[in-house]
């Protein structure tokens, strides 16, 4: 019981003691005036005390312990003041329109925006985040995830048509001279292998076995002998190394006519093959072999688990969320409030989930101060209501005395009067 409580109860216990007090006290004085006018204000008093305690009193429990009927009120009629309550909760104070008209009056993104700007800024905020990435990385599966990258990038990968690329290869190949290159390595390649010992002697060998198979008959015949007489494969292999040797020169000259002319077949030859379809088909066809017979998802696997470690480390450095993460969380924010569509649409949606759930749950309101009140006992729910309105009670008991004790002095009085 509370303090304020005590003290009103003390005063109504002290009201009905004076006025029963008062009222003995006036027998020895009853047959004068004035005791015969207080002690009917005292017998009122006492009587108007002992109502109001009895009507108090009858509220909670029997008066005096004794079963007098329509006592205890509150006890006997539990269920029913229950249901009272839960019908006015959900049908007169709690209604479900008259909760929908308060959400529509409150401005929910107005008042989110500021408290999310702040929040993103502390700590617990802060640890949430990086600990929900953290959690989203490491929940991440490379074997699940790496054959659905294999498929898709060896689709696009089959979606590249090499006719589109095959003009753009040779363009560059020729802007960066790469025919006058491969010309040059060859030229060297012949030069270097010209000039080896073993080189001029098979070439002697292939000249003199040339020679010999050659049919001819008469003069020819004659003169091709003389000729083998005379030139050994020694001589022969030589003389055609010579020849191979000052034929590589000339063409090592950028000047040289010869180049020029086989540069220009050469280039000829690269700009047709921008436009044959069969090359093009042909590359198609093995590029296609290429990505099928490529085996990459132990790779992908490989990569997705560094991208992780990098990330992880990344997300755990003391910069991340200052420098990267913050400066995101508030420029999206900043880009939310200055949309208004957007500002109005969040808003809507707050408060259609709000309705929602309102219209979903509005039932549990009654059940929850039901279930709530079923939890406690008679004693603690008379305690209960005793604590919060049982100053204006025990007011009811003091004021009963004091209205009594005037109305016996009037009614006294009117009688002396007739």
């Amino acid at each position: 019981m509370s303090r304020k409580t005590y003290k009103s109860q003390h005063l109504a216990k002290i009201s009905l003691a004076v006025m029963g007090v008062g009222f003995v006290g006036t027998f020895p004085f009853q047959d004068t005036l004035w005791g015969t006018i207080l002690q009917g204000g005292f017998e009122a008093g006492l009587v108007g005390g002992l109502a109001d305690w009895f009507a108090v009193t009858a509220l909670f429990r029997h008066p005096l312990g004794l079963p007098i009927p329509h006592t205890a009120l509150l006890p006997k009629n539990r269920k029913r003041i229950i249901a009272g309550i839960i019908s006015m909760l959900e049908n007169d104070w709690l209604t479900k329109d008259s909760i929908r008209k308060k959400i529509a009056t409150i401005p929910f993104a107005e008042r989110l925006f500021p408290i999310a700007e702040q929040a993103i800024s502390g700590q617990p905020v802060r640890t949430g985040i990086i600990k929900a990435i953290e959690h989203l990385l490491h929940s991440v599966d490379s074997k699940k995830i790496a054959p659905v990258i294999e498929v898709e990038l060896k689709s696009k990968l089959n979606d590249i048509d090499t006719s589109n690329y095959l003009p753009l290869a040779i363009e560059q190949l020729i802007s960066r001279k790469y025919d006058e290159k491969a010309l040059d390595f060859v030229l060297k390649e012949i030069d270097e292998w010209s000039k080896k010992e073993s080189t001029k002697e098979r070439l002697g060998r292939m000249a003199v076995d040339a020679l010999e198979n050659i049919k001819a008959d008469g003069f020819m015949q004659f003169a091709l002998k003389s000729f083998t007489n005379i030139v050994n494969e020694e001589k022969l292999g030589s003389i055609i190394q010579g020849l191979i040797q000052k034929g590589v020169i000339s063409f090592q000259d950028p000047y040289n006519q010869n180049r020029q002319t086989l540069l220009f077949h050469i280039n000829t030859k690269l700009q047709d093959i921008k436009t044959d379809k069969n090359l093009t088909l042909e590359l198609n066809n093995i590029k296609d072999q290429m990505i099928t017979e490529w085996k990459i998802e132990d790779k992908i696997i490989d990569f997705i688990e560094q991208l992780k470690q990098k990330a992880t480390i990344f997300i755990e450095s003391p910069n991340f969320y200052e420098n990267y993460l913050l400066p995101l969380l508030i420029k999206a924010i900043e880009s939310l409030k200055s949309d208004q569509e957007k500002v109005d649409a969040i808003e809507s949606w707050i408060k259609q989930q709000i309705t929602i759930f309102v219209d979903n749950n509005h039932s549990k309101i009654g059940k929850l101060v039901e279930e709530n009140l079923e939890k406690l006992d008679n004693k603690t729910l008379i305690d209960m209501i005793e604590n919060n309105v049982g100053k204006d009670l025990q007011w009811i008991r003091v004021n009963g005395a004091v209205c009594g004790f005037l109305i016996g002095l009037i009614l006294v009085g009117i009688k002396l009067i007739f």
